[in-house]
């Protein structure tokens, strides 16, 4: 029996166990792998029900070892024990130490720390695993089965396509529970995979190189993902931007030879008389900056910036098969920002399609211009609210680091549905200002109506935010967010392997659940 140090030191227990923490080389050894849970409780730890019911099967070989690993586990590490089945059902179990049961809600966090617990154990064990070349992984509920399956398949995705030897298919499934409640626990893991699957849609849209996922690309995609559902794909070109008055969508677009796209997706899930919730996804495909060049360090991570409409591609994937009974329209104004001989000039004047003037001071405050329009198409569908999702600002992740999305609403109720869903899902969010203060700046100016960029000093995020307002259907409920400091690349996000994140998906999942059952 042993578990792995990363020092690979061996260190002898008795004459008879050998016991090593994991390392990170990959081991083939075996079929199955199992991932189990003791509770750390008044200073012991106590195995899991789930994890009880095994060591019975094991003659109390896990519960031993389980004690003579006490001190590693209540450091929080991950501890791999091998050959404790007699029939040798699975190869090796891994063992992870959750807080205790009864912590719940963390009030000054915002956090569902049992759920957020119960998503990085899973992860823990999961990745263990993997690492160790098992390629069927079971996993016990932890007493959240939907959490657990979100940090097992969130932890063990990473973004492969254009790797030549690609990692061997990876099933992981929830370990038998023998309860009255075993097929709600089957259920509600289903559950977690198809939002944590719809993420890493999101994650792989997000991750890829922008020459191969360009604006007709992603459009290509998303028809693709969704042929074989009730959601309908109407893509729309430029010619038809162009009557649709989307000066302030088509100025962007200017500098690049990749044309434009403008997708409207709609979702049927109630009467169709039925007014529909409006999400709207920036989605530009690679943003230079334009003829306000970005530095180059780092520029490579703006492939993301369509991380808003990859989100709401994750998120809708989710709302179709779950049929939630929502009526949905998805706005995404897909475009390169790219300097060139024809690009958008600072100083330019341009025209929106609710025909108001837009001075643009800085052509990498692109992505205000482009969902300017789409908001003002938003107000053709009647909708019953609209949310936008957008890689917007650099001083968003200023604010809030890559903790949480900021958000700015006109409407108090929609922020508390979606500020529930972000602590229950573990991806937070944030309000911030949008004060008079602001609009002020981007709207008081003498020869024309709206400035892109304000004409204060600092609050960038709030500044874009009273933008946006400017454009907002009006006497609607209304809520922005901004994302850019979530989209990632990660690297510390517990559940979440290094790359873009494909944040917030399932926080957007479960608002769009509680909003359905209202």
């Amino acid at each position: 029996m042993a578990f792995l140090t990363r020092s690979s030191t061996l260190l002898k227990v008795t004459p008879t166990l050998k016991f090593r923490l994991f390392c990170d080389a990959a081991v083939d050894i075996g079929k199955k792998g199992l991932v189990l849970g003791v509770f750390k409780e008044n200073k012991t730890l106590v195995l899991t029900s789930t994890a009880k019911r095994y060591n019975q099967q094991t003659q109390n070989k896990l519960q031993k070892q389980v004690e003579l690993a006490e001190g590693v586990l209540k450091q929080g590490k991950t501890v791999v024990f091998w050959g404790l089945d007699g029939n040798s059902e699975y190869d090796a179990v891994a063992v992870v130490a959750l807080n205790k049961p009864s912590k719940g809600f963390n009030k000054s966090e915002q956090l569902n720390e049992e759920l957020d617990t119960v998503r990085t154990k899973a992860a823990d064990g999961c990745r263990v695993l993997k690492n160790l070349g098992f390629r069927k992984i079971f996993v016990e509920s932890f007493g959240h089965a939907e959490a657990a399956a979100e940090g097992s398949i969130l932890s063990t995705w990473r973004f492969q396509s254009f790797k030549t030897k690609k990692d061997a298919p990876l099933t992981i499934s929830l370990y038998p529970e023998v309860n009255p409640n075993a097929d709600d626990e089957n259920t509600l893991w289903n559950r977690g995979v198809t939002k944590a699957s719809s993420q890493n849609i999101a994650r792989r849209l997000a991750d890829c190189p922008s020459n191969h996922m360009t604006p007709r690309i992603f459009a290509e995609e998303v028809t693709n993902l969704f042929k074989s559902s009730n959601v309908n794909v109407q893509i729309y070109d430029k010619e038809w931007a162009e009557k649709q008055k989307m000066g302030a969508f088509l100025s962007v677009t200017k500098g690049s030879v990749e044309p434009p796209v403008f997708l409207e997706i709609t979702y049927f899930g109630s009467d169709k008389e039925t007014q529909p919730i409006v999400l709207i996804g920036k989605g530009v495909t690679f943003d230079s900056g334009g003829i306000s060049l970005k530095p180059p360090s780092n520029m490579d991570e703006m492939r993301a910036d369509m991380g808003g409409a990859a989100s709401l591609i994750g998120t809708l994937n989710a709302v179709a098969q779950f049929k939630f009974p929502i009526n949905l329209k998805v706005l995404i104004p897909l475009c390169e920002n790219m300097p060139s001989g024809t690009a958008i000039k600072p100083g330019d004047v341009i025209f929106a399609k609710n025909g108001k003037s837009i001075c643009v001071d800085n052509t990498d405050a692109e992505g205000r211009l482009i969902l300017a329009d789409a908001l003002c198409y938003s107000e053709t569908l009647n909708p019953k609210f609209v949310v936008d999702v957008a890689t917007l600002t650099g001083a968003i992740r200023i604010a809030l680091g890559n903790v949480a999305a900021g958000v700015f609403t006109n409407d108090d109720e929609l922020y508390e549905v979606l500020k529930e869903a972000g602590s229950n899902c573990g991806d937070r969010v944030w309000r911030m200002p949008l004060w008079s203060h602001f609009s002020k700046q981007v709207t008081e100016h003498a020869a024309y109506d709206i400035n892109n960029m304000g004409k204060g000093k600092g609050g960038g995020s709030c500044v874009a935010a009273a933008f946006l307002k400017e454009f907002a259907p009006k006497g609607k409920k209304w809520m922005h967010l901004d994302i850019a400091g979530v989209m990632g690349p990660s690297d510390d996000t517990p559940y979440l392997s290094k790359g873009m994140t494909g944040r917030p998906t399932r926080t957007l999942i479960e608002f769009l659940n509680l909003v359905s059952n209202k």
